[in-house]
């Protein structure tokens, strides 16, 4: 990780800069298989399936027995700390239930908001070297909270045609029924438009690579919609000479472990300081499973020094972190001051690893810089809110010539008209 002293605003642009993304030949990749899905369902499915994960299906879905056969596999140690993050998971998202609004702007005008589930939403759980089980508590969870009547999951199997036990655990556990073995853009395609075995839903959910990604982004202009713009994860660590240098070594570590495009920061006020970590950076690498894949996401991080806490808050808010870990002496003075970010994690003993599994928040974020204008998966990911508005009689006669006279102005003459008839017929009535 190279550091940087004190670099000028100008060449903030340049240090906040992600690993670029190849977008076209992904793109024209993504395309051709969204494509075959459409067309032909299941049959490409099934063929992707054995040119791209190497095994022959006989069933997309996943049946009851593999469930259970799963379930009994799964420790009990196991399962208590799965169920036990569910539950924080739960408290925290129901938290997030908001009152409908009821408003009476004006006498005999009366506005209303409630939230209603999406009826049908698609969850996509990451598979390959890294199962990630925890993204089904993530998604679930609060699926199940909003009231989705129909959840499906898509994930990818692995080399025997089997789904990872604790994906099928934690997917039992949270409610969801139909599971099935696709991964890939393919499986955001099925989701998308449908196929004979995978139903057509509104909303698609998930991390992935960036084939899914794309892929969700290429659904979501025509069909359906998606939780949220991403790309490779990434954390931002902001820390003073009161952290601990082998603590946020640790956390740069374990952001970077997640693949080899994903990103890990340092800003900090002390030159001596970075070296530190940089020591406990590679004293750490040594013992850990994906040392390779740390080694190629460090080669696209860097350690930034600013002097002064303004710069740096304004460099973390620049950036707009996925993850973003605040180390420093009165942290939640720094946390007032941050806009833009995915989710924050307040001083030396709150892990970005805690809030992956099983503190309550979510962790499915936006990345790449979306956080400057996109929020976490929250509770109203999976709700729409509808607003109503009753007006009577009285209501109208006080309302309607402010509507009729912003209408000619306009000159919409129905909208006007639309005011006019029922302003009239009151009139009537009253002589």
């Amino acid at each position: 990780m190279k550091i940087y002293d004190n670099p000028g605003r100008e060449q903030w642009a340049s240090l906040t800069a992600r690993n670029a993304i190849e977008s076209a030949p992904v793109g024209e990749v993504v395309s051709s298989i969204i494509t075959r899905v459409r067309e032909e369902g299941d049959s490409a499915l099934f063929d992707f399936c054995r040119t791209i994960d190497g095994v022959s299906l006989t069933s997309l879905e996943v049946s009851e027995a593999e469930i259970e056969s799963a379930c009994e596999r799964v420790s009990p140690e196991l399962k208590a700390s799965i169920e036990s993050a569910r539950d924080h998971i739960l408290r925290f998202h129901e938290a997030q239930r908001m009152s409908p609004v009821r408003v009476e702007t004006m006498p005999g005008v009366c506005c209303y908001q409630r939230a209603v589930p999406i009826d049908q939403v698609g969850l996509y759980v990451p598979g390959g070297s890294a199962p990630l089980f925890s993204t089904v508590l993530m998604l679930a969870v609060p699926a199940f909270i909003a009231g989705c009547r129909h959840v499906v999951m898509c994930t990818p199997p692995d080399k025997s045609g089997s789904v990872n036990d604790l994906i099928l655990f934690s997917a039992r556990l949270c409610g969801v029924t139909h599971i099935y073995k696709v991964g890939g853009a393919q499986a955001i395609a099925a989701m998308a438009y449908g196929t004979e075995s995978i139903p057509k839903v509104n909303k698609i959910f998930g991390p992935g690579n960036r084939y899914v990604t794309e892929a969700k982004q290429q659904v979501s202009r025509t069909e359906v919609s998606i939780d949220m713009p991403a790309g490779p994860s990434e954390v931002l660590v902001m820390a003073d000479e009161t952290a601990y240098p082998e603590f946020v070594a640790s956390d740069l570590l374990s952001q970077a472990e997640h693949g080899p495009d994903s990103q890990a920061l340092l800003v900090t006020s002390s030159h001596a300081f970075a070296e530190q970590v940089m020591n406990c950076v590679e004293q750490q690498k040594q013992i850990l499973s994906r040392a390779s894949i740390i080694d190629q996401s460090l080669a696209n991080s860097r350690i930034i020094v600013l002097d002064s806490r303004e710069k740096m808050t304004d460099f973390a808010n620049c950036y707009a972190a996925e993850h973003l870990i605040v180390s420093m002496e009165n942290p939640w003075d720094i946390v007032s001051h941050i806009t833009s970010a995915g989710s924050i994690f307040v001083g030396n003993y709150t892990p970005e690893s805690a809030g992956d599994y099983a503190s309550g928040t979510n962790h499915t974020l936006p990345t790449y810089g979306w956080a400057r204008s996109c929020s976490g998966v929250n509770l109203d990911s999976f709700t729409k809110k509808i607003t109503i508005q009753e007006i009577t009689p009285d209501g109208l006669q006080c309302l309607g010539p402010i509507v009729e006279s912003m209408a000619q102005a306009e000159s919409l003459t129905a909208h006007r008209n639309a005011i006019a008839v029922r302003m009239k017929t009151l009139n009537s009535k009253k002589c």
